[in-house]
């Protein structure tokens, strides 16, 4: 079986985010950028299964720029096969629709058997990337798993609903999301941090995918303004004086808040 893990390197959310005010995107030069958490959960569910049958392929697939080639090599040492990292400055600020079209074409020419994404990114929380995956692909999706339970002719697991929880299965190939209930990555050993620098990383531009980013060809999303956040002011003081449950009672009622 061979399994493609999308893997996304994000700001750091313990450290400066910050959005550049004449393109509307993220600042990646603020602060340090890593792999972001749920994609390496995301790693770890295809590693369990890898651990647990022998032929299994694990391949880390990323949509970055040029200078990502670190995070591509965290999820080598972690324990990824092999990376493939598509990389082309005509992807600057790609929106989701374009950023699926790239995914589905990588996935395509690698033929795997299933991919396996994190349901929602630190950064542009989108949520929508798996299921627009799978439009592409034309393959069967399982989103937002709780638990996942991959065999040789297809997927299974629980899904979280308003009532309770959903038993969903998916026949191969397919495309699955999971969310942070599923257990945290394996940590980088010495030894996998070592063979992370002989694993194959192959980097793709959007000519190998055969993909254009030409938004005349097909519609994208577009940024109309962006602005800082505005600082936040200060909040209502409240002094106690022997009426201060009228005081907080009169608030609530101003605020719409009972």
């Amino acid at each position: 079986m061979k399994i493609f893990v999308l893997v996304k390197e994000v700001p750091d959310t313990y450290g400066d985010r910050k959005l550049n005010l004449e393109t509307g995107l993220a600042d990646r030069t603020a602060g340090d950028v890593v792999l972001d958490e749920i994609t390496e959960r995301a790693l770890e569910v295809a590693l369990s299964h890898a651990d647990k049958n022998e032929g299994t392929e694990v391949v880390a697939l990323s949509m970055a720029p040029a200078g990502s080639t670190a995070s591509l090599r965290r999820a080598l040492a972690i324990g990824a096969g092999s990376a493939v990292h598509i990389a082309d400055e005509q992807l600057a600020g790609a929106d989701l629709t374009l950023t699926a079209e790239v995914l589905a074409a990588a996935v395509r020419r690698g033929e795997p058997d299933l991919v396996i994404t994190g349901n929602l990114s630190t950064d542009g929380s989108g949520g929508v990337l798996p299921a627009m995956l799978a439009e592409h692909l034309g393959w069967a999706q399982a989103t937002a798993l709780t638990t996942v339970e991959i065999s040789a002719e297809g997927v299974k697991g629980t899904r979280g609903a308003d009532a309770g929880s959903q038993e969903v299965s998916a026949s191969l190939p397919a495309v699955i999301s999971i969310t942070e209930a599923l257990p945290d990555a394996r940590f980088p050993n010495f030894k996998g941090i070592m063979a992370a620098k002989k694993k194959p990383l192959e980097v793709l531009s959007l000519a190998d995918l055969d993909v254009s980013a030409d938004p005349s060809l097909a519609p994208r999303a577009i940024m109309t303004a962006v602005a800082e956040k505005p600082p936040r002011a200060a909040g209502v003081k409240i002094v106690d004086e022997g009426d201060a449950a009228d005081k907080l009672v009169e608030y609530l009622v101003q605020n719409r808040l009972v």
